[in-house]
């Protein structure tokens, strides 16, 4: 029984991270692709949620500007986090 639940589960995620790979140096979303293979995957291995958090984190590491979350400030200059007196 336990075999009919990952068999899906390995030839759906499988497929998705060879294609996801595969894209790396082919034209295709390998960013969008390789993480949902990895989130499919985890329902079953417990490897692939330790390959998905380090795929974040190797992501985080190359983004311009290394951002850590909303940092209060508003897209609107005209709107402040402060109330000013008029």
């Amino acid at each position: 029984m336990k075999l009919l639940k990952k068999t899906p589960v390995i030839l759906a995620g499988g497929s998705l991270l060879v294609a996801g790979l595969a894209m790396l140096v082919l034209p295709g979303p390998a960013f969008v692709v390789i993480p949902a293979a990895l989130a499919i995957l985890a329902v079953e291995f417990l490897w692939a949620p330790r390959w998905l958090a380090w795929f974040f984190e190797r992501m985080k590491a190359l983004a311009p500007g290394k951002s850590q979350g909303y940092s209060g400030q508003s897209l609107n200059p005209r709107i402040t986090s402060q109330t000013q007196p008029r």
